[in-house]
């Protein structure tokens, strides 16, 4: 009775005196088996409470992991196939001739920008390309290995041995790394007058073999530089659609963040966080080099002060030093001060100093409250028009975000 009662599924929101009866008699059983028809499991008395999974914004950390500007890659470009050694067979044809065919070339590797990548974080170490299919009787080729395509964002450089070979920058550029080897000759290529038989086949040639370099380097027009924990995270909130991670502890940004700072004409201009920049950044401190080539690209700089530190122009001055180190020239591009924390009750009297000690424009702000953030738009559409007329009128426009 136990053992046929185990075989039954009882639904757990039946009563206690039907789930007993259904052990009772056949005639209780009977009735309980027929309510156990009309009786479903998926009630809402038994389904457990579902809440609405809400899908927070990721952590610093976690969009660290996803984003990865440098990678060591190993490519081995496909083999050819080996012809064909063979003769032709036929009944009433005895000398019928060679007809081995040649083998196919191996596949080679193209490394392609594409500008819905991200990061190199998809990149793999090591890429084998497709090897050539060998020859066949009957004078038949063999096929030849298909390309492999490995796509990396824009702004990727290729390097080997610390040397320049490509920069990747547009949209669809390819760069074809390594070449596949060639495919074998069948005897059939051997033929002549003096040999009429040839009994002669070639392997496949091996394929190209490099250790290349991927290196990006963010595309942007303009690039917030500053010491950590200056506002540079909280500022790109304020004029853009970016949502970098924002705290009150030094070096919260572990990867550059590019934001979109749109305008009334529909004109884009990408703004991006470069992570905190230390005394001695050029001697590959704090986060030192790695990140400082993101710096390259921005066509204008903004440096981001804050009015919190004893002596903030002290700040510009080491910062536009680390830039000529890492790169003479490099802090002489266009570019504006923002002194950000001005909502502070000891900023006002530092900003007076700060505007007395340099030349260039001041423009204060605050990215916690969002004061003064227009002056900051306006003078940014500025440099970009600046820039567009230095690229003669618009013609060398940069991409589209």
């Amino acid at each position: 009775m136990l053992a046929a009662l185990w075989r039954v599924r009882i639904p757990r929101c039946l009563p206690t005196d039907i789930i007993s009866g259904l052990a009772l008699g056949p005639e209780f059983r009977g009735q309980g088996l027929e309510l156990v028809r009309h009786v479903s499991s998926s009630c809402a008395m038994c389904a457990k409470a579902r809440g609405q999974q809400s899908r927070g914004e990721m952590t610093e950390k976690k969009l660290t992991r996803h984003f990865v500007d440098h990678r060591r890659v190993k490519l081995m470009a496909g083999s050819g196939g080996k012809g064909a050694c063979c003769f032709h067979s036929e009944p009433r044809k005895e000398w019928g001739g060679p007809d081995g065919g040649n083998g196919g070339d191996g596949g080679s590797i193209i490394i392609k920008a594409n500008r819905f990548v991200k990061s190199l974080a998809q990149v793999f170490p090591l890429y084998k390309g497709e090897d050539g299919q060998s020859g066949g009787s009957k004078n038949c080729y063999g096929r030849n290995g298909s390309p492999t395509y490995i796509p990396v964002p824009l702004g990727t450089v290729v390097k080997e041995e610390g040397k320049t070979v490509v920069d990747l920058s547009e949209h669809g550029l390819e760069y074809l790394a390594v070449f596949g080897g060639a495919g074998g000759k069948g005897n059939r290529f051997f033929l002549s007058n003096e040999n009429r038989a040839p009994m002669t086949a070639t392997s496949g040639a091996p394929g190209e073999e490099r250790v290349l370099q991927l290196e990006l380097r963010t595309m942007a027009h303009a690039g917030l530089v500053g010491f950590p924990n200056a506002g540079k995270s909280s500022l790109l909130r304020a004029i853009s659609n970016a949502r970098p991670a924002v705290a009150a502890y030094p070096f919260t940004t572990l990867s550059p963040h590019v934001g979109i700072v749109s305008y009334r004409d529909h004109e884009q201009v990408a703004v991006a966080d470069i992570p905190g920049i230390i005394r001695g950044a050029h001697l590959n401190r704090g986060l030192g080099i790695s990140f400082l080539r993101h710096i390259e690209r921005c066509r204008f700089l903004l440096f981001v002060l804050d009015l919190s530190a004893p002596e903030p122009w002290t700040q510009l001055q080491h910062l536009r030093y680390e830039l000529d180190q890492y790169e003479p020239g490099l802090s002489q591009r266009p570019q504006a001060i923002i002194a950000n924390k001005v909502d502070l009750p000891e900023a006002r009297e530092k900003l007076e100093t700060l505007r007395s000690l340099v030349m260039e424009r001041v423009i204060p702000v605050s990215a916690l409250t969002g004061q003064n953030t227009e002056e900051l738009i306006l003078h940014l559409r500025e440099l970009y028009d600046g820039y567009l007329q230095g690229q003669g009128g618009g013609e060398g426009k940069p991409t589209k975000w």
